[in-house]
């Protein structure tokens, strides 16, 4: 007889690779596997990807990471899925075939249809319902362009032949054989079509927006049943238990499950994220309140500020720039450089996220001197991310939430010291590490384990967190006000070129 399978599969479909993970009953990684993804810009403020090249990696970074652990897909408890958020995806629902390349959450070319809605009024109500700003940054501006720019999407729309996802819903769609269309409430909540408060797709916006409600998926708690998976996909039929976006996965991964507790996250973007309870803080400082996750019915909301480019300047600096052959050399040069060398890098290469939302602003370097070379480029780059967290934290302060003392990190970024370091230098505030820095992937195994009983509660889970390092904040507080003015300015310039 098998014995009770221990294992959880969590699926981490990010926006640069596609990853799986095979964490045990404990919470630590058994074997991961990882293929990145292309992306492809079309035109200036337009990203894409290729939907099918992220399933087909999904298929293989799973079949990879279980071979790799050494077990059966017998073996695995359940699967969890975490993903990039707002990326939009339109696939015929008899066939599953893609009508488009999926549209990246940094995509802008819906910002005139956004900047149209404002004029005519409609941002106050849009932001009493979803917590989100009219913003191409969310789904379903994208969403409206692909049916009204893909040949016959709208009339297949409105005759219920097509089925919207974000990336969640279309792996889950893929992996159930075309079986299920459903999502949870996390990344319903980044749509612009989801009411946070009733937690119900909301006509008023589905019709704002001319979105048939036949192309969306049911929402679940973040773990749910949400399906299995084809047997013959990984070798097993495995439960589908847990889903979460991947800055709420990163919370739950970081077991801030109290008032006041937060995380930051550093990928492609960078995501800092603030619980807030269960009643939504409505931020006045352009902030966006969300689903931070719902258990058994009941719902935590969040406060959370979404930098678009971190890590991507880094990548930048590698392929575009081609002044480093890899990241790992950025900590070295960094160190050469020093924090007060004068250089700042706005990285507005798809305009500026939270607290700013300027679709329009592009990115710059300031401070070039003769003496400027490669170090003080990668040091303003690594620093662009430690400056624009402190706007987002200066911004949550200015909302009313407590001042954050401790600030839990994670994603590629943080296994960087120098940049741990600037980043409490510059927040003046203590930065922890958490022993598993792949925060996202656990979260969604958390919840996978969570449905299934291998975990009891969230406290069984939050006495799972361990820190790995604390970084305390070790810069003068004047030296600290004068760089952050220093970066103020930078960012006014980019926001006011002509």
């Amino acid at each position: 007889m098998h014995a009770r399978p221990r294992f959880l599969l969590a699926i981490d479909s990010g926006t640069t690779s596609t990853r799986a993970i095979v964490f045990d009953a404990l919470g630590q990684v058994v074997a991961a596997a990882q293929r990145e993804i292309q992306q492809y810009f079309p035109h200036d403020g337009w990203v894409e990807q290729d939907g099918d090249e992220i399933w087909a990696s999904t298929i293989d970074v799973c079949r990879e990471a279980i071979a790799t652990a050494g077990i059966d897909a017998e073996d695995v408890l359940a699967i969890g899925i975490t993903n990039q958020r707002e990326t939009t995806l339109l696939w015929d629902a008899g066939t599953g075939r893609l009508l488009h390349r999926a549209i990246v959450w940094q995509d802008r070319r819906t910002a005139d249809d956004c900047t149209r809605l404002k004029s005519e009024g409609h941002e106050a109500a849009v932001i009493d319902k979803t917590g989100l700003l009219l913003d191409p940054y969310f789904s379903a501006t994208k969403l409206h362009w692909l049916l009204e720019n893909v040949p016959g999407a709208r009339q297949r729309a409105k005759e219920g032949g097509l089925r919207f996802g974000t990336i969640d819903t279309f792996l889950l769609w893929r992996l159930t054989g075309g079986k299920v269309h459903r999502t949870d409430a996390t990344n319903a909540s980044r749509t612009l079509l989801f009411n946070i408060h009733t937690q119900q797709w909301d006509p008023d916006l589905l019709a704002l927006l001319d979105i048939p409600a036949s192309l969306l998926p049911e929402v679940l708690d973040c773990a749910a049943e949400f399906g299995v998976s084809e047997p013959g996909l990984l070798g097993a039929a495995i439960p589908i238990t847990g889903m979460a976006g991947d800055q709420q996965a990163a919370m739950i991964g970081q077991a801030c499950f109290h008032p006041g507790m937060a995380k930051s996250t550093y990928g492609t973007g960078c995501f800092v994220m603030m619980n807030t309870g269960t009643s939504p803080v409505r931020s006045r400082n352009r902030l966006i309140t969300t689903v931070g996750y719902r258990l058994d019915g009941r719902t935590t909301y969040a406060l959370e500020g979404s930098i678009f480019v971190a890590g991507a300047a880094i990548q930048w600096l590698r392929d575009g720039l081609k002044l480093i052959h890899h990241a790992g050399e950025t900590e070295a040069l960094a160190g050469q450089a020093g924090e007060t060398c004068g250089v700042y890098l706005v990285p507005a290469f798809t305009g500026l996220g939270a607290p700013y939302w300027d679709p329009k602003a592009r990115g710059a370097i300031f401070g070039l001197t003769r003496e400027t070379g490669i170090a003080e480029i990668v040091a303003a780059g690594l620093q662009s991310a430690c400056f624009q967290t402190r706007d987002l934290l200066e911004a949550m302060n200015a909302d009313g939430t407590s001042p954050i003392t401790t600030l839990r990190i994670d994603g590629g970024m943080v296994n960087n010291n120098w940049m741990a370091q600037a980043l409490a230098n510059v927040l003046g505030v203590t930065v922890e590490r958490p022993r598993i820095t792949e925060t996202t992937a656990l979260g969604a195994a958390y919840l996978a384990g969570l449905k299934q009983g291998l975990f009891r509660s969230l406290d069984d889970i939050a006495v799972l967190w361990r820190c790995e390092r604390a970084f305390a904040p070790q810069m003068d507080p004047e030296r600290q006000a004068q760089l952050y003015r220093g970066w103020l300015d930078a960012v006014n310039r980019v926001r006011n070129q002509t």
